[in-house]
């Protein structure tokens, strides 16, 4: 069946795009565990105020029917409707560097013609590496730090910091197809899977998107100011911290998730997580993530927890 359209348009009020810079993808879909890729994709918009290049077509690439836009009813009228987004835009960093972002929602149909226009705005942009986040549910306690899976072909973020390397088959998203196609056109790409603790899966956990956004500084050396999102995790810490102490049944879950995490980290991998929940770091230890990026940067040349 022919496609109704185009995959996406251009902006018509795009601004000049320097060749050679990162492009990082967040994608709502399939799994969305503690709604990292939902927090990363507000944070983006609401924060950083990107500038749209190319806004891809729901008509063609969206279920409606499965995922509804939102319409706002005002006593006797509707005021506003709210379709869904998906956009590649211009960003700009807390310290002002430009980057490319690929944000909105997982293509519902043609993943193919999507995919091919991703890789087709890579070449155009020149994009220097591209890094995509998505979360999973593990069962991990929430008083450890957020372990991720990488895959890609950048094998330094692979060994510094995927604390679980299975050999398995999962279901697919639009994100793992561009990922494969990009990796067989040798491209610098990578992905960071966020192991979130599976009793918090269902909410909005700040400190998922912290480690979303911790991942992307590692990879990319853009920085970010989570200030917003430490607060509301200490808060949200507190508030399960006290659901807990008042659970003897969850009490006991906690320290048994505790004790898997800590025998299979301390014998089983040398990578180290992304964030620490109980102690964050501030925005001027985050600012300094630039200066470590590049001077560990290489040069040109060269289900393990039990459920």
């Amino acid at each position: 069946m022919p496609f109704p359209g185009p995959i996406f348009e251009r902006a018509a009020t795009a601004p000049p795009v320097p060749r050679g810079l990162p492009l990082v993808i967040a994608l709502t879909g399939f799994t969305d565990a503690g709604s990292a890729v939902s927090q990363v994709v507000s944070f983006v918009r609401d924060d950083l105020d990107p500038t749209p290049l190319a806004v891809f077509a729901n008509d063609t690439l969206l279920d409606y029917r499965a995922r509804r836009p939102i319409v706002a009813f005002d006593k006797d009228h509707l005021s506003d409707f709210r379709p869904a987004r998906l956009e590649l835009s211009l960003a700009h960093d807390s310290v002002g560097q430009p980057f490319l972002v690929l944000a909105g929602y997982e293509p519902d149909f043609a993943w193919d013609a999507f995919t091919q226009a991703v890789l087709q705005l890579c070449a155009e942009y020149e994009v220097s590496t591209v890094t995509w986040v998505h979360a999973i549910p593990m069962p991990v306690p929430h008083t450890r730090p957020l372990g991720t899976t990488v895959s890609g072909t950048r094998t330094e973020l692979t060994a510094a910091h995927s604390v679980w390397q299975p050999q398995t088959e999962v279901p697919a998203t639009a994100g793992h197809l561009i990922e494969y196609r990009l990796a067989a056109s040798s491209t610098p790409v990578a992905s960071f899977v966020l192991l979130v603790p599976h009793y918090l899966a269902d909410t909005e956990y700040p400190a998922a998107a912290l480690a979303a956004l911790d991942s992307l500084t590692a990879a990319t050396g853009l920085v970010f100011n989570g200030d917003a999102l430490r607060e509301e995790n200490k808060d949200y810490l507190t508030k399960v911290d006290e659901q807990v102490v008042a659970s003897e049944e969850l009490t006991r879950m906690v320290e048994q998730l505790e004790e898997r995490y800590d025998s299979y980290m301390a014998g089983s991998t040398n990578a180290t997580a992304m964030v620490h929940t109980g102690d964050l770091p501030s925005a001027d230890e985050l600012a300094a993530e630039l200066e470590r990026f590049l001077a560990t940067r290489p040069s040109p040349d060269e289900d393990p927890f039990g459920s």
